[in-house]
């Protein structure tokens, strides 16, 4: 590359090397998304196809980018766990922040008409990232169970209110009824008011997606005319309890990678 008297300005930029030996996870959200998905005609509390297609633009970005051993998602938001030994970019924050959340967005958009087909894109959706490190597999694991206690919680909350609107009221009364009310309470106004059972409620709306890396046997025919079978890496979706122990005691490999 040939040099020029004006070089000298790359000396102004930051430094930003992520600690070495740390997990690295970039969560994204979706900014102004109350807006976005009112203007696009979201079901509530849930809506299988939006939360269907954040599984998709995450599991591109895993695809894409190895380092990321798992992902987690709720409602607008996605986290990615980038291992501890990675190396990716040379660990620049601003590097593996910004391709990420330009990945998922890019793939957000993409396939937008395969899970809205009949829902035009009015305008287009923005994320946000930051990247948070963690010394421990212990924080690890709480900021991860905090993730998913979020999402309970939130969705607890929501079924809740728009279960009451959707029943004649207005949302403020929907609000005021709520207020105060401890999880034993929703759960028992559900089931006694509207015959809903939260626990019969779908585990990707009540858990969140968890993504992860496994591998798939897939069978071929070879050149001989024989079946074979092969094993493929793939991104698995499942919507397991990850506060609890069983999930990583099943899965050692995830934390040790």
């Amino acid at each position: 590359m040939a040099k020029s008297k004006y070089e000298y300005v790359k000396f102004f930029e930051k430094e930003d090397t992520l600690l070495k030996n740390t997990w690295a996870v970039v969560r994204i959200d979706g900014r102004g998304f109350h807006k976005f998905t009112a203007a696009h005609c979201f079901e509530k509390p849930n809506d299988p196809r939006g939360l269907s297609l954040m599984n998709r633009a995450a599991q591109e970005v895993m695809l894409q980018i190895h380092d990321i051993i798992i992902g987690y998602g709720e409602s607008d938001e996605f986290s990615f766990v980038i291992s501890k030994k990675s190396t990716l970019y040379n660990r620049r924050e601003s590097k593996i922040c910004s391709t990420i959340v330009s990945i998922f967005t890019a793939n957000y958009v993409f396939y937008w008409n395969e899970y809205m087909p009949d829902v035009p894109l009015q305008y287009p959706p923005c994320f946000d990232g930051r990247i948070v490190l963690y010394p421990s597999d212990e924080n690890l694991r709480d900021y991860l169970s905090w993730r998913q206690a979020d999402c309970h919680i939130n969705n607890l909350y929501n079924t809740c209110f728009w279960t009451i609107v959707q029943s004649g009221v207005t949302e403020t009364e929907a609000e005021a009824k709520l207020r105060g009310t401890v999880s034993a309470q929703k759960n028992e106004m559900l089931f006694t008011e509207y015959g809903i059972n939260y626990s019969n409620l779908p585990a990707m709306y009540r858990r969140g997606s968890v993504l992860i890396r496994d591998k798939i046997e897939v069978k071929s025919i070879n050149t001989s005319g024989k079946e074979v079978t092969r094993q493929k890496s793939t991104i698995l979706i499942i919507h397991d309890d990850i506060i609890g122990s069983k999930f990583w005691k099943e899965r050692k490999h995830l934390l040790s990678s």
